[in-house]
C-alpha cells in the first residue's frame, strides 16, 4: 500500500461522505471483462504469446523539480496536516492515488503462493512477504500521486496474475480510497480503505498509516489484517529527497491465531538500519516459529529462531572487536538531512529461505518518476478501452494524462479546472440539500477487526455506468 507521497493536493471545502449501513455481500463473478478486443480493434493491441503487452515507458520523461521553491508553500504549515494544502503540480507523478494503491498487486504471485500452501505458518510467511512487497514500489518514489476526485474510480484486470480490482474515492474530507480485488479463480479476496494522515515537520513530510488492509484466503477459510508502516520523505525543502519507512506492522491470522510482527527500522544515527525489516511469526500459543529479516527495498528471508539468535550472538562478538572510531562520522547540516550511505546488501544467514526479492526497475526508470515496470502500465489507455471503462476511471482524467504526455502547463490548467468543478458540484449539492452517494462501496464494519471500513457492494463489472457523476 504508499504512504509518503500522498501530499494530497486538496480541493478545500468539499464534503466528506455520510455513513452507510446494510452492506451486502458481493463478488466479481458476474463480470464482463475488458479483453482489449471486444470493441473490434483488438488487432491494434500489442500481443505476445496471446497476452496483451504493456508499455515499458511513459510518453515523456519527468520534469525537473529544481526550479520550484516548496518552502514558500509549506513554511506556514509546520506541524499541520497537509490534506488541505495545494501543492504545485511539478511535485506530482502522473498517477492518481487510486492507481498508486493498485501497486499492492504487483506481487500477487505471493498471494497465489499462500493459497497453494498447506501449512499455516508457511502461508503467513508468504503473506508477510506480500505485506513488505506492497511498500517496495515506494523506494525512491518522491513524487506524490494526484489526489483522487470524489467519485473517481480505477479498475485493473491482471489477467496474467489472475485478479481484477476496482477502487473508488469514497470521501474527500478525510480523503478515503477504497479498493477491492478478487482472484479470477476464486482463491482470494483482497480489500481495504486507505486514508493516510500527513504532517510537515520542517524538513520532512511524515505519513501516518490509517486504514485496514484485509486478505482473505477463501480455500483455507482464513482472513489476515494489517496496516502499513509510517513513511517519511526527507528534504522536501532543500537537498536530495529520500524515503524511510518505520514502525511496527502486525499481521493477524484471525482464523488460526497466528501472528507476524514486523519492525520496519528507522535509519538510525549512522544509517545502519536504513531500509531494514525484522520480525517473527508466532503461533496461537505465542511460540516463535520463525524469524523474518531483510530490506523492504531488496528482499525478505525466513530462518529458524534458534539459528537466528546464534548468528546474532556471533555478530555481536565480531562487532565488539571493532573499534568505535571505525563508525562513520555523521556531518551535521542545518539545511538538509543527508541520506545515510546505504549499507551492504542483506547478509544472508545460512539455512535461510528466500520469501521475496524485488524485481529490477527499467533502465530509464530514474527519468520517469522512478516507476517500476508495473507502474508504467497503470495509466496506459489501450485501443478500445475507453468505450469499456467507467467515465470516472483515472485513465480518462485530463490533468494526469497531460502530465504523462509532458505538457505541464495544460496539466496545471486542467487540475485547477477539475478542482473548481468539484467545488461547484459541492455547492450545488448543498443548495439542493443533496448528500453525496458512493456508487460501488458503502461504509460498514470490518468483520475481522470490528473497525470502520468501506466494503465493496458489487455490480461494477456489470458495466452499468448510468448515473455516475460528471467529474472530469
Amino acid at each position: 500500500m504508499s504512504n509518503e507521497d500522498e501530499f494530497y493536493d486538496a480541493v478545500t471545502g468539499l464534503d466528506s461522505d455520510e455513513s452507510y449501513e446494510g452492506v451486502s455481500e458481493a463478488s466479481f463473478k458476474d463480470a464482463v471483462l475488458y479483453d482489449g478486443g471486444s470493441q473490434g480493434n483488438s488487432a491494434s493491441v500489442p500481443q505476445e504469446n496471446g497476452i496483451k503487452k504493456h508499455r515499458t515507458s511513459l510518453p515523456a520523461p519527468m520534469f525537473s523539480r529544481n526550479t520550484i521553491s516548496v518552502w514558500s508553500i509549506l513554511k506556514k504549515c509546520i506541524g499541520l496536516e497537509l490534506s488541505k494544502i495545494t501543492m504545485p503540480i511539478v511535485f506530482n507523478e502522473p498517477l492518481s492515488f487510486l492507481q498508486r494503491i493498485t501497486e499492492y498487486m504487483e506481487h500477487t504471485y505471493l498471494i497465489n503462493k499462500a493459497c497453494s500452501l498447506s501449512d499455516s505458518i508457511e502461508r503467513m510467511q508468504a503473506v508477510a512477504a506480500f505485506a513488505v512487497s506492497a511498500v517496495a514500489s515506494q523506494w525512491d518514489r518522491t513524487g506524490k500521486p494526484f489526489n483522487p476526485l470524489l467519485g473517481e474510480t480505477y479498475e485493473l484486470m491482471g489477467e496474467e496474475q489472475g485478479f481484477r480490482l476496482v477502487s473508488e474515492q469514497v470521501s474527500h474530507h478525510p480523503p478515503v480510497s477504497a479498493f477491492h480485488a478478487e482472484s479470477l479463480g476464486g482463491d482470494f479476496v483482497f480489500h481495504g480503505s486507505i486514508y493516510p494522515k500527513l504532517k510537515f515537520w520542517g524538513k520532512s513530510v511524515e505519513a501516518e498509516p490509517k486504514g485496514t488492509i484485509t486478505l482473505e484466503l477463501l480455500k483455507h477459510n482464513e482472513a489476515y489484517t494489517w496496516s502499513n508502516p509510517y513513511c517519511c520523505v526527507h528534504n522536501v525543502i532543500l537537498g536530495k529527497l529520500w524515503i524511510e519507512q518505520y514502525g511496527t506492522v502486525e499481521i493477524v491470522n484471525h482464523s488460526t491465531g497466528d501472528k507476524c510482527v514486523l519492525s520496519f527500522k528507522p535509519c538510525g544515527m549512522f544509517g545502519k538500519e536504513l531500509h531494514k525489516v525484522e520480525g517473527y511469526i508466532q503461533d496461537k500459543s505465542k511460540k516463535k516459529r520463525c524469524v523474518i529479516y531483510g530490506k523492504w527495498t531488496e528482499c525478505v528471508w525466513s530462518v529458524d529462531p534458534q539459528v537466528y539468535e546464534a548468528n546474532k550472538k556471533a555478530d555481536k562478538r565480531g562487532d565488539n572487536k571493532k573499534h568505535k572510531q571505525e563508525e562513520p562520522e555523521r556531518t551535521e547540516n542545518d539545511d538538509a538531512d543527508d541520506m545515510p550511505v546505504v549499507q551492504e546488501t542483506v547478509s544472508v544467514i545460512p539455512g535461510s529461505t528466500l520469501l521475496w526479492r524485488i524485481a529490477s526497475r527499467p533502465v530509464h526508470s530514474s527519468t520517469m518518476y522512478n516507476f517500476t515496470s508495473f507502474a508504467m502500465s497503470l495509466n496506459e489507455l489501450q485501443p478500445g478501452m475507453e468505450a469499456i471503462l467507467a467515465p470516472t476511471d483515472c485513465r480518462l482524467r485530463p490533468d494526469i494524462r497531460a502530465m504523462e504526455n509532458g505538457n505541464m502547463e495544460e496539466a496545471s490548467r486542467e487540475k485547477e479546472r477539475l478542482e473548481e468543478k468539484q467545488r461547484a458540484a459541492r455547492k450545488d449539492r448543498a443548495k439542493h440539500d443533496e448528500e453525496w452517494s458512493t456508487r460501488w462501496f458503502q461504509q460498514g464494519t470490518n468483520p475481522y477487526t470490528g473497525s470502520q471500513d468501506w466494503l465493496y457492494t458489487g455490480g461494477y463489472f456489470d458495466r452499468n455506468y448510468t448515473g455516475l457523476p460528471d467529474i472530469y
